[in-house]
């Protein structure tokens, strides 16, 4: 990460109330449905401000809004201005357009809430004017989702939006009111608690009440996007032993039918989609890289064999099917008790269970060395399984003895 210095008297203090305005670019709004699907925290926590020691938010979504109207605008317009009279961040959802192609033609491409003309005809304004009006006054900007992060696929090759990400429209050298560059939680949709989580840690750093979360080069969530989907998922075991699946449903590594997850930083096998469950690979769907900055273009095309794979895959065949192998020899082994050891015989009704032959008994014979070189192995009782003695019930006294 960075480093990055945010002065103390910056921070407020004592607040109970942070305003967030929700601003939407070009965007599909499957983020704000997967922002209230957040389980921990949900938008409710944040809302009713049950976490301890953070502030209550005040969302301004154009969506959940109970207002309409200028009655919804009016806070917009003195945030705008630097006279709400409350710290409040802005959070985008989607992609900022390049309005200016756009007005060449007397049109928009977003926009929300309407000014008069010099007619007095209502005029939409466009979502980028409210981006660059507010975010010299927000105490922080936060990009959601794939498209207000990198761009996402409003700005893929061809597009006629010239669309960008919020990084890119406010610049490098942007900092917030109290310091921060933009702050991105990516996504196509982001997972829901990736977003509440990243919200609920700001808003402690804004109250004063918490350090300012780590992030990484790009102004992700340090904790959420520092490692990859394959590292966390559950055929990744499949992969080491050179396992590939050929068809979708097959239970093996998706690799080899699309996956980039070994490349692709995300949590999303890890986390689940909702309330911990589900996640890409944990239902069968292969990564198609959506939390990356160059998703949808250098993902393409999807559901294609990635082309690293033919010798990443090829290595880990060659290898895999000697670590496979040798896995489940051993694993043969510690499927069987003392005593099956001693009687040469597993007494499985189910099943007939092969007894491992001469190399299978050498391997282990060394493998047990290795296993206790440093440590005593256990010993079997001197007077062995009571199920090998035969039991002398006699009765002396009153009483049974074996």
């Amino acid at each position: 990460m960075s480093a990055l210095s945010v002065s103390a008297s910056l921070l407020p203090t004592n607040i109970e109330e942070v305003h967030a305005f929700w601003i939407a670019g070009g965007s599909c709004d499957g983020c704000s449905i997967a922002i209230v699907g957040a389980t921990s925290p949900s938008v409710e926590d944040l809302l009713r401000g049950v976490i301890p020691g953070a502030p209550k938010i005040v969302l301004h979504h154009p969506v959940l809004a109970v207002t309409a109207g200028e009655k919804f605008m009016a806070p917009f317009r003195l945030a705008a201005e630097g006279k709400l009279g409350a710290p409040f961040v802005v959070v985008c959802e989607g992609s900022i357009m390049d309005e200016g192609l756009a007005g060449a033609t007397g049109g928009y491409w977003s926009g929300l809430g309407a000014d008069e003309d010099e007619n007095g005809d209502p005029q939409p304004i466009p979502s980028s004017s409210w981006v660059k009006r507010m975010s010299k006054h927000a105490a922080a900007m936060i990009a959601v989702g794939t498209c207000a992060t990198w761009g996402g696929i409003p700005a893929a090759a061809g597009n006629p939006t010239n669309s960008a990400g919020l990084m890119d429209f406010l610049g490098e050298d942007y900092r917030s009111g109290l310091g921060l560059p933009v702050v991105n939680i990516p996504g196509c949709a982001p997972q829901g608690d990736n977003m509440t989580e990243t919200i609920a840690a700001v808003l402690l750093f804004l109250h004063g009440l918490g350090p300012l979360p780590e992030f990484d080069e790009l102004g992700r969530p340090a904790w959420l996007f520092g490692e990859t989907v394959h590292r966390g998922c559950t055929r990744a075991g499949f992969y080491e032993e050179g396992e590939f699946a050929e068809e979708y449903g097959d239970k093996e590594c998706l690799v080899e039918v699309g996956c980039w997850g070994p490349v692709v930083q995300c949590n999303i096998n890890k986390r689940g989609a909702i309330g911990g469950m589900g996640g890409c690979m944990n239902v069968g769907a292969p990564c198609i890289g959506c939390t990356m900055p160059g998703f949808p273009d250098s993902f393409a095309p999807f559901y294609a064999t990635p082309p690293g794979t033919i010798v990443s895959s090829n290595i880990s065949r060659v290898t895999g099917s000697i670590v496979g192998n040798l896995r489940k020899m051993t694993q043969n082994y510690q499927n069987r008790t003392a005593k099956w050891n001693r009687d040469g015989k597993v007494p499985s009704g189910w099943g007939h269970v092969e007894e491992p032959n001469l190399i299978e008994k050498v391997a282990h014979f060394a493998y047990q060395k290795l296993q206790f070189w440093n440590s005593p192995k256990p010993k079997e009782s001197t007077h062995g399984n009571i199920l090998e003695h035969k039991m002398d019930w006699k009765k002396e006294n009153g009483k049974l003895k074996v």
